[in-house]
Formats: structure tokens, C-alpha cells, sequence
């Protein structure tokens, strides 16, 4: 009987020992999966950073390609309209010259109505001058003459009417100014 108990004893002492042995292996894999989990939860904050950085540059860009594309289309534009002011420029002059064919008149007229309706759809506007204070981003003053009866800067005369598109200038104002 002693012997039995000392067998069951040993087995008891056996049945410990490997209960100890599968517990340090079952902590050191759970400190294994902690470390792994701990990792894997870095990678992926570093991931969602990145995606985040990621997300913010390429909505900057799509910001930074609209600015570029407005201000190409009115650089484009403005290329192109100016080019065509000499020609609203000969219109003005034909209509203010004398003819004694009312008809070719009305013609020109309305030529010239639609060339301005035209600029104004793109959105180009005439740059007001007469009787206006001296702007240099606006104006080119030709003549300056001295007389009394007009303010200080007064544009007096204006030789060739400016032009602009949005806050580009097209064509300066070509002015004579007084004072």
C-alpha cells in the first residue's frame, strides 16, 4: 500500500509539474500573442496615419489643381481676348466715323453689340476711366497736362479703353490725366 500511495504521490508530483510546465507555456504564449497583438495594433495606427497624411495631401492636391486650372482658363482666356481688342477697337472707331449709309451703320452697330455682349458672357468688363482717380494697376497715363478746373489724378481723356477678366488686367486704360 505504501508503495501505491508513493506511486500516487509521484504521480500527483508528475501531474504538478507538467500542469506548472503547461501553465509557463500557456503564459509564454500569451505574453507571445500580447506582444504580437501590441505590434500589430502599432503597424496599424501607423498605417492609419499614413492613410490619413495620405488623404490630406491628395484632397490639398485636387485643391491646388482647380486654383491652377481657373487661373490657366483666365490666363488663356485673357491671351486670346487681347488679341481681339484691336478689332473691337477698329469697330468703335468705324462707328464713330461719318457715313452717310444709315444701313452699313446699323450693321456695324449691332456687329459691335454683339462682340461686347460676347466679352461679357466670358466675363471681361471694361475698365471705367473717365473722370476716375489715376490707378496705375489699371490705368496708363500717356498725357499728364496742368489744369485747375479738374482734381488731383483726374483721368480727363481716355485713348484706348482697358479691358480685364476677374482680377486680371487684359489691357491697361490708356489715359490722359491731369493735375
Amino acid at each position: 500500500m505504501k508503495k501505491e500511495e508513493d506511486n500516487n504521490i509521484e504521480e500527483q508530483v508528475e501531474e504538478v509539474k507538467d500542469n506548472k510546465i503547461q501553465e509557463k507555456n500557456e503564459n509564454s504564449d500569451l505574453e507571445t500573442l500580447k506582444a504580437q497583438l501590441k505590434e500589430e495594433k502599432e503597424k496599424s495606427d501607423e498605417y492609419y496615419e499614413h492613410l490619413k497624411r495620405n488623404m490630406a495631401e491628395f484632397d490639398n492636391f485636387k485643391k491646388r489643381i482647380s486654383k491652377e486650372k481657373d487661373m490657366m482658363y483666365n490666363t488663356i482666356s485673357a491671351d486670346i481676348i487681347s488679341e481681339l481688342l484691336p478689332i473691337l477697337d477698329n469697330f468703335d472707331k468705324a462707328l464713330n466715323a461719318e457715313t452717310l449709309d444709315e444701313s452699313y451703320k446699323n450693321g456695324m452697330a449691332m456687329i459691335y453689340n454683339q462682340f461686347n455682349e460676347t466679352l461679357q458672357k466670358l466675363g471681361v468688363e471694361e475698365i471705367d476711366a473717365l473722370n476716375k482717380v489715376f490707378d496705375p494697376n489699371f490705368h496708363e497715363a500717356v498725357m499728364h497736362v496742368e489744369d485747375e478746373s479738374f482734381g488731383e489724378k483726374e483721368i480727363i481723356e481716355v485713348f484706348r479703353k482697358g479691358y480685364k477678366i476677374g482680377d486680371k488686367i487684359i489691357r491697361h486704360a490708356m489715359v490722359k490725366v491731369a493735375n
